[in-house]
């Protein structure tokens, strides 16, 4: 077996996983609030009063324990007026009913927002991340706290011998990665995380803890399978279908400097030709000549991988491994991930790039820590209809993540960077986005989230937030 150096890999494949799986936090730049109504006051909250309601802890920004920090440094200057740190269902009702209409909240499970959602200015932050609980039914099923880490829930299904498709970077929160759909490395296997999710406790504007499900408010569960995190309410827990858990072979290609555009675009081909069992993606580099990395997993052998891989060109160096579905969570989660600065964007490819050459052009002469990261969708992705979730990224061959790590202080030289390769990038696909890949500056941003499923968007938003509650920058408004 030809082997790569495994550590090179992962420092590419760490960061396609937190790609996979970034935006995971649930709602909330800060926006006017919105007229008063019988729902909805004004003036500040009681935040002594919210206090005595909760069994959780409220912390005001100067006090001991505060902390509002994401994932993303470039967002630390992004404070929350105070945070509430939630153990219940009830704290989260307590929260919404002392605050709508008088500063802006925002859930934060993760904190791996791309536009520091989960941090309002001057607003609440609920934490949800104490609402942390995984717990394996019988049968098939399994119930996760909203605050649950992609960790806890694959390890707890590890130890089930299940698994439920997520993506792999292993701090991300489980509510914002189905929320906005949920790309990870089975989807073409088994489908996005939200195609599993059975049921959810919501927290809508009004107060109400809500159960939803294809029976029970079948719009709102419609609209949370893809409607992206921080619209309609605040989940508190989720149900998911599970699957038995397969044993897979991975697979890692290097392609030198120079070989970008060759490797990409016999890439895009091969994988709209490839069964659903396999998935895979590549990642390209910025540099004077872009460089490529192919990967991905297939669930099967050694052999019938190898057979496929033959359908791409030779690479410099190749890295082929069977493994359980333990080792595989490990292997792609590629260890602990510290925080990391950054600016990031995405595109989605309907049909295979007419110039990958193009693509690849954009990163030329930028850092070799920029990134383009396709992944593979069609699939059991395109099983469903695009209108039968609010994902309506069904049929595309292709998520584009597009990846600029940078320090704090050079981030707005990095987001002309980013808006330059993505609106290049969107001259070769059209004006289309990921919502997990939230990005505050993108073009004409709910048609590219949501495209044919927008008008029924607002219609939720209409029916379960009249009063905008939940508003923020980027926010699904009843308004058309």
């Amino acid at each position: 077996m030809d082997r790569v150096d495994r550590r090179g890999f992962l420092k590419v494949a760490g960061i396609a996983g937190l790609g996979a799986l970034a935006a995971c936090s649930t709602t909330g730049t800060p926006v006017p609030p919105p007229p008063s109504t019988s729902s909805v006051s004004s003036g500040p909250p009681d935040w002594a009063a919210l206090r005595s309601r909760m069994s959780g802890q409220l912390v005001l920004a100067g006090e001991d324990g505060f902390a509002y920090q994401g994932f993303n440094p470039v967002w630390d200057s992004q404070k929350p007026a105070a945070v509430a740190k939630v153990t219940s269902a009830a704290d989260v009702q307590a929260c919404v009913e002392a605050v709508r209409g008088r500063v802006a909240l925002a859930a934060r499970s993760g904190g791996h927002s791309y536009a520091g959602y989960s941090s309002p200015s001057g607003g609440l932050q609920i934490d949800v991340r104490g609402l942390a609980g995984v717990e394996v039914l019988p049968g098939d099923q399994v119930r996760v706290g909203s605050g649950a880490a992609l960790s806890a829930v694959s390890s707890a299904l590890v130890a089930a011998g299940r698994c439920l498709p997520t993506g792999t970077c292993p701090s991300v929160g489980v509510a914002g990665l189905t929320l906005g759909g949920g790309i990870g490395v089975l989807s073409r296997k088994y489908g996005l995380t939200c195609d599993h999710l059975v049921s959810a406790q919501v927290v809508t504007a009004d107060g109400q803890l809500r159960t939803v499900s294809a029976s029970s408010e079948p719009e709102l569960f419609w609209a949370l399978r893809g409607g992206g995190g921080g619209n309609f309410g605040i989940v508190t827990e989720f149900v998911f279908a599970t699957l038995p858990a397969p044993d897979v072979t991975v697979f890692s290609l290097s392609y030198p400097a120079g070989a970008a555009a060759d490797a990409l675009g016999a890439w895009q081909t091969w994988i709209a030709q490839a069964p659903p069992e396999l998935w895979s993606n590549v990642v390209v580099r910025g540099g004077a000549q872009p460089s490529a990395r192919i990967g991905g997993c297939f669930v099967g052998g050694v052999g019938a991988l190898a057979s496929l891989l033959n359908g791409l060109p030779a690479p410099a160096d190749r890295f082929i491994q069977p493994q359980t579905y333990a080792e595989a969570v490990r292997y792609f989660a590629g260890g602990p991930i510290a925080r990391e600065s950054a600016v990031a964007s995405s595109r989605v490819a309907r049909e295979p790039l007419a110039s990958p050459e193009k693509a690849v052009d954009l990163l030329a002469g930028q850092s070799d820590e920029t990134y383009l990261i396709f992944d593979g969708l069609r699939g059991a992705v395109s099983d469903v209809a695009p209108d039968a979730t609010a994902f309506p990224h069904r049929t595309a061959l292709a998520n584009v993540q597009i990846y600029l790590k940078t320090p704090p202080e050079a981030a707005d030289e990095a987001r002309t960077k980013l808006a330059a390769i993505r609106d290049g990038l969107g001259a070769l696909t059209g004006d289309t986005g990921y919502v997990n890949y939230i990005d505050p500056q993108m073009p004409r941003w709910a048609e590219a989230y949501y495209g044919g499923n927008l008008a029924r968007l607002h219609s939720v938003a209409a029916k379960y937030d009249p009063d905008r509650v939940f508003g923020f920058a980027q926010a699904v408004t009843p308004d058309q």
